[in-house]
């Protein structure tokens, strides 16, 4: 099935943000341009095997106007983003941008060069590196700073040094508090799920054209490349600390609970330089993000940006961030992170005055209005949170998925409540033709929710995929929000070409290795089929041989507890001696027979624990039951 063009309804739409939008504002193009060195040609980055893990190259159609295809806010959000190279800060500061969804920032000191989020793999780092390195000279790594615990800020960091040289003090790497629990849990935990859905999010497996991925706001694409970590050597722990690395001080401000659970900003007295991380960039960001994670915190990241103007903004020239372009200026700086901390507190509050008027999350994304200020802010637009989404988010955060409504308490999962109302329509083929009658008058919502109960009745109904299909493709048409755009093609283009799985890694093995033994005696609880292990009952002692540490491990009921335990306590009927604890990994994954595992006593409890274990699936149905 191929795509359709744009229905005449979103051609007018486009043509009203045309006329409403501020485009003769032509700054953001300016900053973006400012200080530029040099470009990647060709920007594109292969791995060793030759596969292509970054290719910013095709994204050479972003130029002109914007086709009817693409909302024009969106298109002039992606041709910034798509902008890539080396530019200068300001003396002594410089960044890459353009080779990942992220930026890294080169930092230099009196003999070496600081290296701020190094992007997500090994080889766009190298990459970015190799260019800094190609026009500032060949300077060495002295530190490595991470932001916040996202993959997209420490994924790359093999790229610039490596663990030899940080175990032997050359190196030193700074991150928040809580950086390794948070990155960890994220990616581990909930990994494959979030995988899948974040290649929904960012469009992994759409064309890059007019009628397909443009971008994801935030910047145009993540990198598919090698993912490592090396553990901080340096936590940051309090606002105001302060350390000089290589001749070069810098001045700590935490900011937990905001974009990511663990991230701190931090400011450059010899640049004059502040680094806001992802808490202020050129677009309304994310507060529950489309892939899945914890709520954020709306409230808290406005006051945060409120700390830093008061604390940094009188002494700094330049605010520059993890992603997007800099703002040069006291008076720039101070209304950009002014506007920003607005559109979060904004969110906030309203929010939580309707939500006591009784209105509902639905209700009040529905009818939420930002000030005339914010929205003719471009760096407040929604390209890649939306007000709608994060409206939704506060609710949650403050009040749960519950409305209040008793009728909604209980409501029928979509497999079940489908067919009732399919049923009561009429059958799926008056539904169809209902949803047909929604299309043709422009209203994509209510064909795609009427679709939606076709698709969890008759999955393999063909005139209903079909027009779903060509549904979501319109309201991706008319999407300024660019995770909404890239979600809607990539459930148009399942539904047309079947299941497309999960782009990227789920786990990176240096991920896995930083987890604790009892983060992976959690991995094994959350794998545990419950129902299949009601009628377990085992108690098996763990010895990690690497750290002389023993556990006993305990399943009843469904449940699996660890607890650690003296190696001189009564022996259970079962106990295992691993060599380390990523021996412990490759038994949840199904190796109980290579070496490094050593079992005594009753030998059928590893295999029954085995067999109660659910291997994830990077491959779930979305759009289809």
């Amino acid at each position: 099935m191929e795509q359709k063009p744009p229905a005449a309804v979103i051609e007018a739409a486009h043509r009203e943000h045309l006329a409403s939008l501020p485009f003769e504002d032509t700054r953001d193009f300016d900053d973006t341009d400012r200080g530029f060195i040099a470009a990647l040609d060709p920007c594109v980055v292969r791995a060793a095997d030759g596969t292509v893990v970054w290719d910013n190259d095709v994204y050479a159609f972003l130029e002109g106007e914007a086709p009817p295809s693409v909302h024009p806010s969106l298109w002039r959000q992606s041709q910034l983003c798509a902008k890539q190279g080396l530019y200068e800060v300001v003396e002594g500061i410089y960044q890459v941008r353009g080779l990942d969804i992220s930026n890294i920032s080169f930092i230099e000191g009196d003999t070496g060069v600081i290296v701020i989020d190094p992007l997500i793999s090994t080889e766009v780092a190298a990459a970015a590196f190799k260019l800094y390195r190609e026009h500032r000279g060949d300077r060495t790594v002295v530190a490595v700073i991470y932001t916040h615990s996202h993959g997209d800020h420490f994924g790359g960091v093999l790229g610039v040094t490596n663990q030899a040289d940080v175990d032997a003090g050359k190196v030193a790497v700074l991150a928040p508090e809580g950086f390794v629990e948070h990155a960890v849990q994220e990616n581990v935990y909930v990994g494959t799920a979030m995988t899948r859905r974040a290649t929904y999010q960012y469009g992994g497996r759409l064309d890059r054209g007019p009628q397909g991925q443009v971008g994801c706001g935030l910047g145009q694409s993540t990198s598919t490349g090698e993912v490592a970590m090396i553990v901080p050597t340096i936590d940051i722990c309090r606002t105001g600390e302060t350390h000089t690395i290589d001749g070069v001080e810098i001045e700590f401000q935490m900011a937990p609970g905001t974009e990511a659970p663990a991230e701190m900003h931090f400011y450059f007295p010899k640049f004059r330089a502040l680094c806001m991380a992802e808490n202020a960039t050129h677009n309304l960001h994310n507060l529950l993000t489309l892939r899945g994670a914890l709520v954020r915190d709306p409230h808290g990241w406005a006051g945060y940006l409120t700390e830093a103007i008061d604390t940094f903004a009188d002494r700094a020239d330049v605010v520059f961030a993890s992603h997007h372009w800099p703002t040069w200026g006291r008076e720039r700086i101070v209304e950009f992170l002014s506007l920003q901390r607005d559109l979060y507190a904004y969110l906030h509050d309203q929010t939580l005055r309707q939500l006591n008027q009784g209105y509902t999350g639905i209700e009040i994304a529905e009818q939420f209005q930002l000030p005339p200020a914010l929205e003719r802010a471009w760096h407040a637009r929604g390209y890649y949170g939306s007000v709608n989404h994060n409206v939704k988010a506060i609710y949650q955060r403050y009040m749960g998925w519950f409305d209040g409504n008793p009728a909604r308490l209980w409501p029928h999962p979509p497999e079940a409540l489908s067919p009732r109302y399919v049923d009561a329509i009429g059958g799926p083929d008056r539904v169809v033709e209902l949803a047909g009658k929604a299309f043709d008058e422009g209203d994509y919502r209510w064909a795609a929710t009427l679709l939606d109960h076709v698709m969890f009745t008759d999955a393999e109904h063909a005139a209903a995929r079909a027009l779903y299909a060509d549904t979501l493709e319109q309201l991706a048409y008319g999407s300024e929000n660019a995770t909404w755009r890239n979600y809607f093609l990539s459930g148009a283009l399942e539904l047309r070409e079947g299941k497309f799985g999960t782009v990227g890694q789920v786990t990176a093995p240096t991920m896995l290795a930083q987890l604790s033994p009892e983060q992976m005696f959690d991995v094994l609880a959350i794998s545990l089929n419950g129902p299949r292990a009601w009628d377990l009952d085992l108690a098996v002692d763990v010895t990690f041989l690497d750290t002389a540490t023993n556990y006993r491990v305990t399943v009843r009921n469904g449940v699996l507890v660890y607890r650690k335990a003296d190696a001189d306590a009564a022996s259970a009927l079962t106990t295992v001696k691993l060599a380390n604890k990523l021996r412990l990994l490759a038994f949840a994954t199904g190796d109980a027979t290579s070496p490094g595992l050593e079992v005594t006593g009753d030998t059928d409890a590893l295999p029954s624990l085995l067999a109660a274990l659910d291997r994830p699936d990077p491959d779930f149905n979305i759009v289809t039951p």
